[in-house]
């Protein structure tokens, strides 16, 4: 039996209060996300998170540290975005959130991945 193992530690990631009652939508970009691909090669890629918070937001400093923490772990593309929704949505319990990746090119191919609520069957 293969052991479990962690692909992220969401316990980085930090809310803050909401200081609106109000529906908004935040985006948050970044292209810092460095990991290592299922052949133990660094990989990298953008992120763009949109986000319509509930109750609370993201502390920007916790999302920075949290994907630096991918840069010597080991997974795929697909894995990733799914580690990264799942764990934003956990922590931060939004209205409505959408995930989007675009990799670097590898072997002259990149690769964009979007996952969002509706998808997941949340709304």
């Amino acid at each position: 039996m293969e052991p479990t193992r962690e692909w992220s530690d969401r316990s980085i990631l930090k809310p803050l209060k909401n200081p609106s009652e109000k529906p908004y939508e935040i985006t948050m970009e970044t292209s810092e996300i460095t990991f290592l691909g299922v052949k133990n090669q660094p990989d990298f890629a953008k992120t763009e998170i949109n986000m319509r918070p509930g109750k609370s937001i993201v502390e920007l400093r916790s999302l920075k540290f949290y994907f630096q923490d991918f840069r010597n772990r080991v997974i795929s593309y697909e894995r990733l975005i799914n580690v990264i929704f799942d764990d934003l949505e956990a922590v931060y319990e939004p209205e409505w959130l959408e995930v989007v990746i675009v990799t670097n090119p590898r072997g002259g191919i990149s690769s964009r991945l979007k996952i969002d609520s509706k998808m997941r069957g949340d709304q």
